[in-house]
């Protein structure tokens, strides 16, 4: 056990430093973000380790299949990156839900001392668990900013301190270590490789490539980096490479943690150099084996208590994750139901899978992998094979499988006149399809919109008009062309004829003879406003561009009566500029939306 809690603290610095660092142009992703062994893979690993014969024999057939999905991990990185669209919010959010579910196990036995020797009915084990529980929600609930960061370490050192008096903390293993010692490839014996460990061990990854995705995105919009698919590739490949130097040096498989992206956001220290000395300092670790020892000595209740707020802070974050998910659709209901089910099924009943051919045990011998090969299988079925006649068909403007046949250019061009200018979102959104109906679609431009780094919203808010602009220099006629703030239509938005050739979009000019008849309804309404309440828009739009740098965007499809678009205007003026950036897209998405429908045409 202290071989190889030092295994992992010197692996863990070392994937750090790959990660934030990077090695050439290819691996790491050069973000603030700290590499740590993936939750995902406990459970698969015991079952791997169990088939094997357990002990040291298992182990070597644990390292084996490590190595080996770490190598397919590095090398097709780029491919995963691109796969990416069939892991959507309900498959990811069941998957992080049941590693959270399918791990309380875990912690509820170490609670009532250990799987060696379990004792539910002792009240010092139980006092010990919910004591340390306790500590962790009260630091948590009193204190703010690092020291709340910190309460699960604080709850182990407490309670480890706590169960001194009742002889259950062995410290003889402190006194025997060395002060230095190196981890050595291979401390176990050669690796041994098994066909089925392997195929778990690669669903495990292709899981935790989903998670890193997300911590990449996430830490990308903290710090101002817009982040792509060559971005993700890089983390993967590290990914990848820090899994099979984990095998290598006795350690397990690495992704990116998540719990790091949080403590990025509260503390505001974004540099990627302070997590790689914090990689420095977890090899510094890895090389005191008396370092290891002392956190094999936590006694099991202590760290079953800290277990269960650990695991089921996990499920809460797929719980999060499942609230971007339209439940109204009955397919994700099935989807995130069944994985959920199986999951729980194979975790209660963990002997369930003697019924399975030896080779399928290992697969899906595991709650863990079991629920989350049935969401990924589901997700595909429903999502990604034929065609569902049901809720919203794309409109014969724009067939279906014109849409579905969409270069990612020809999407991005047709799509990209929902918005004033240039924007990525619409090569985001085709990223992700196929879609299989228009409300699908509709929730993923706007879904892409708000997820865009702010730099980019920015960006994208500068090539709107402000109504001062409108009001002074000329509204919409109502003919169809869009116009700018210089009574001419935008650039490369230009009506081809009058606003009722909207519809006219078949053929290879789908979208080109849209006609910007959004726009000018947008737009149109300005000139019913009087001289008097023109002059005073004017006015409170050029104020409002120089307290927030950005125009006053407001659409005016949703804005009411002229008393209600000055009132409006009067309000946002006042607000604070974080607000106003949130309310500038909100407008944004709604002239989006009314576009979408004009474009589709419902």
């Amino acid at each position: 056990m202290i071989h190889l809690i030092n295994a992992d603290l010197f692996t863990c610095g070392i994937a750090s430093i790959i990660q934030a660092v990077g090695i050439g142009r290819k691996i790491g992703v050069r973000l603030p973000l700290l590499q740590g062994v993936t939750f995902t893979a406990v459970s698969p690993m015991i079952a791997i380790g169990l088939a094997a014969g357990g002990g040291t024999e298992g182990l070597t057939t644990i390292y084996g299949a490590v190595i080996v999905a770490g190598l397919v991990t590095f090398f097709a990185a780029p491919y995963v990156a691109r796969l990416l669209r069939f892991f959507p919010p309900v498959v990811t959010g069941t998957v992080i839900t049941v590693i959270g579910l399918a791990l309380l196990p875990v912690a509820a036995q170490d609670a009532v001392g250990g799987a060696n020797a379990p004792d539910p009915g002792n009240p010092l084990y139980l006092a010990l668990a919910l004591g340390t529980l306790a500590v962790i929600v009260l630091i948590q609930r009193i204190f703010r900013g690092f020291l709340a960061t910190v309460a699960v370490l604080a709850g182990l050192v407490i309670g480890t301190l706590a169960a001194v008096p009742f002889g259950l903390v062995d410290t003889s293993g402190v006194g025997e270590s060395a002060w230095v010692g190196v981890t050595t490839p291979f401390h176990f014996g050669w690796p041994q490789f098994s066909l089925a460990a392997i195929l778990s061990m690669i669903v495990v990854m292709m899981i935790t490539a989903v998670e890193t995705t997300g911590d990449v995105v996430a830490t990308g919009e903290i710090v101002g980096k817009r982040v792509g698919p060559d971005d993700v590739a890089r983390a993967l490949r590290a990914d990848g490479a820090a899994t099979t130097l984990g095998g290598v040096l006795n350690s397990f498989p690495y992704t990116c943690f998540a719990e790091n992206v949080g403590l990025v956001r509260l503390t505001r220290v974004s540099s990627r150099w302070v997590v790689a000395a914090a990689g420095g300092f977890m090899i510094l670790i890895g090389l005191v084996p008396k370092a290891g020892a002392l956190v094999a000595a936590v006694p099991h209740p202590v760290l079953g208590g800290a277990a269960l707020a650990m695991f089921a802070t996990v499920a809460v974050v797929g719980i999060q994750t499942l609230t971007a998910v339209d439940f109204r659709d009955h397919r994700n209901v099935v989807v995130v139901g069944s994985g959920l089910g199986v999951a729980l099924f194979v975790t209660v009943q963990p002997d369930v899978a003697q019924a399975l051919p030896g080779w399928a045990q290992i697969v899906l011998g595991s709650g863990i992998t079991a629920g989350s090969v049935v969401a990924i299988g589901l997700n595909l079925l429903f999502f990604h094979t034929g065609r569902r006649p049901a809720g919203d068909p794309v409109p014969a403007g724009i067939a279906a499988d014109r849409i579905e046949t969409m270069g990612r250019a020809e999407f991005a061009d047709v799509f990209g006149r929902l918005f004033e200018g240039p924007t990525p979102v619409p090569a985001r959104v085709h990223a992700r399809g196929p879609f299989p109906d228009t409300d699908a679609l509709r929730a993923a431009v706007q879904e892409e919109l708000f997820a865009a780094p702010a730099g980019e919203q920015r960006e994208l808010m500068g090539h709107y008009p402000d109504l001062g602009g409108l009001v002074t220099s000329g509204s919409g006629s109502g003919t169809g062309d869009g116009v700018g703030p210089d009574g001419r239509a935008p650039a490369g938005r230009a009506g081809q004829g009058t606003g009722d050739t909207a519809g006219d979009t078949a053929g290879d000019t789908v979208g080109d003879a849209l006609g910007d008849r959004a726009v000018s309804r947008d737009r149109a309404g300005l000139a019913l406003l009087g001289a008097d309440d023109r002059d005073e828009l004017a006015a409170l739009a050029a104020s409002y561009r120089e307290r927030f740098g950005f125009p006053l965007i407001v659409c005016l499809r949703d804005a009411g009566d002229r008393a209600a678009l000055l009132a409006t205007a009067r309000r946002r003026l006042t607000h604070p500029p974080a607000q106003e950036h949130a309310a500038a897209l909100v407008e944004i998405a709604k002239v989006a939306g009314h576009r979408f429908d004009d474009l589709v045409a419902r």
